[in-house]
């Protein structure tokens, strides 16, 4: 048998889990609550995180491709999160597994919480692919792959800016500070998309009104182990200082003047 053929019979049975993240959508002004105790919510509008909708888009293309038979899409938190599954479903995910979390709980959740969840779901599910975006733009951590990927012992792929299947291996081609590096990973493994990975596909009316008939199932951090008491307390949530207005110069010399007169030299 040509290795090629034996590579797309190993892949045939690859199963994609992928991570989508409710978050505040990305134009939106963010408004620090009065207390400051973490940002207004209530009211706001919310979307799919944008790297966790190019997460989806490449597993979709990875199934289109018959590289993957199912994607399984994954969404930890409130009830609302079940909207940001739904988009999934209709990007081309085939089911939905939401793990309810209470607003309450949800607002101190973070990246080690959710890496722990993921790789029980991941384990539960027997996939043997999880794509999840690079980080949130809420919070920017960049560090529930990673997490996620030293929880179940498996290699890494982040900042992936190309995917390509190789029976039982997976070559990911990264952005790096000096450029481009590639990596081939032994399946199982974790990857996580950067911006350059692929555009997203807009979800058509007849996809949204299928997805509305396709299945998410509900579950709970307890009914997976997991704990989740965070590590983590916030003492305080603050808006950025407010930058002083520039002023602009004709020469060089009124610029050398200006900062000798600003105490800068």
């Amino acid at each position: 048998m040509r290795h090629r053929e034996r590579g797309k019979m190993a892949a045939a049975g690859m199963r994609a889990m992928v991570g989508v993240k409710r978050v505040i959508d990305y134009a939106v002004k963010v408004r620090v609550k009065p207390d400051k105790t973490g940002v207004v919510t209530d009211g706001v509008k919310h979307s799919m995180n944008p790297f966790c909708e190019i997460a989806v888009e490449e597993a979709v293309r990875l199934k289109e491709k018959k590289l993957v038979s199912e994607v399984i899409a994954v969404s930890c938190g409130p009830q609302q999160c079940q909207e940001t599954i739904r988009t999934a479903l209709a990007m081309g995910a085939d089911r939905g597994v939401h793990v309810e979390i209470p607003a309450k709980d949800y607002e101190s959740l973070g990246p080690f919480q959710v890496s722990k969840i993921l790789a029980a779901l991941a384990k539960k599910e027997s996939v043997n692919l999880l794509l999840l975006g690079k980080q949130a733009i809420d919070d920017d951590c960049n560090q529930t792959g990673q997490m996620t990927a030293a929880f179940l012992d498996w290699p890494q792929g982040t900042f992936a800016s190309e995917v390509t299947v190789d029976g039982d291996w997976l070559k990911v081609e990264r952005e790096i500070d000096g450029g481009l590096e590639t990596v081939r990973l032994k399946l199982p493994v974790v990857v996580t998309a950067d911006l350059r990975l692929n555009e997203p596909r807009y979800a058509t009316l007849p996809n949204i009104m299928k997805a509305k008939k396709k299945k998410i199932e509900v579950v709970k951090p307890s009914d997976l182990g997991v704990d989740l008491t965070s590590r983590v307390k916030t003492l305080n949530v603050e808006d950025p200082p407010q930058r002083s207005a520039g002023v602009k110069v004709e020469t060089v010399d009124d610029l050398v003047a200006k900062l000798k007169e600003s105490g800068r030299i």
